[in-house]
């Protein structure tokens, strides 16, 4: 099956796949794989059930690899499912592997079943294109952000998914990226922020501290979200400008 040559045709073929990813979402992973030429690389680090994969593997144009790493082992699948059993995680890698042949996309996307901390090696070069949405706890989001975003060329790109949403990646951002001097914050599509590699000088670092701090109303507004779905408050959201009853993504 040939490759999808419009944003429309690939988020049609995600209509029906399950995940986290908006329409603005998907958009912005399409213009940064898309816009890329080979040979380059776009390394995404937690996959559930390929949607986002979908999407990366049909922008990507020819000779730029596409690599997904997912243990697919039954945790850290989604909202409130950090722990869970394999056979959930076995399904979750059956239906990915259905996703992405039905989207054509198969023979464009390498998994790595592996967890992202065992994964450094079997990745090699430079990546032009990270996304990360992997697990949410502070320990393994800070992980994902440093030693992968290490990997990151300059002029480079990385999507960091939950991002002023989750507390644990939100900590991970307030610790590596805040005051870092690698990534200039560029700005989000709902939770999915999106962040440049380049050198920072000390104006440009509180500049770009200040423009994530900006943020932070947005993230305190999630939490709270949260927090009344949770209690099975759900409609209190609305108060909020939530609509549904999905965790804010």
């Amino acid at each position: 099956m040939s490759q999808a040559t419009t944003f429309d045709d690939a988020l049609e073929a995600v209509r029906g796949v399950e995940g986290w990813m908006s329409d603005a979402q998907a958009r912005r992973l399409w213009d940064r794989a898309s816009a890329l030429r080979p040979p380059g690389q776009v390394v995404e680090i937690g996959s559930y059930r390929g949607r986002s994969a979908v999407v990366l593997g049909r922008a990507a144009p020819q000779g730029v690899e596409v690599v997904a790493i997912d243990p697919h082992a039954g945790n850290d699948r989604g909202p409130q499912q950090i722990t869970g059993p394999a056979e959930e995680g076995q399904k979750d890698h059956e239906a990915f592997l259905a996703n992405l042949e039905q989207a054509g996309v198969a023979d464009r996307v390498r998994h790595v079943r592996k967890p992202s901390s065992d994964a450094l090696g079997v990745v090699e070069g430079d990546i032009d294109l990270l996304y990360i949405d992997g697990a949410h706890r502070y320990g393994p989001a800070l992980e994902d952000v440093r030693r992968w975003g290490e990997r990151v060329r300059d002029g480079g790109t990385m999507l960091i998914h939950d991002s002023f949403s989750s507390i644990g990646v939100t900590l991970a951002l307030l610790t590596a990226l805040f005051t870092g001097r690698r990534f200039r914050y560029v700005g989000r599509a709902g939770s999915m922020a999106e962040y440049r590699r380049e050198d920072l000088g000390a104006r440009d670092r509180v500049t770009n501290a200040l423009r994530q701090a900006v943020e932070l109303p947005w993230f305190l507004r999630n939490v709270v979200i949260k927090i009344l779905i949770v209690a099975k408050l759900t409609p209190l959201t609305r108060i909020l400008g939530h609509r549904g009853g999905n965790w804010p993504y």
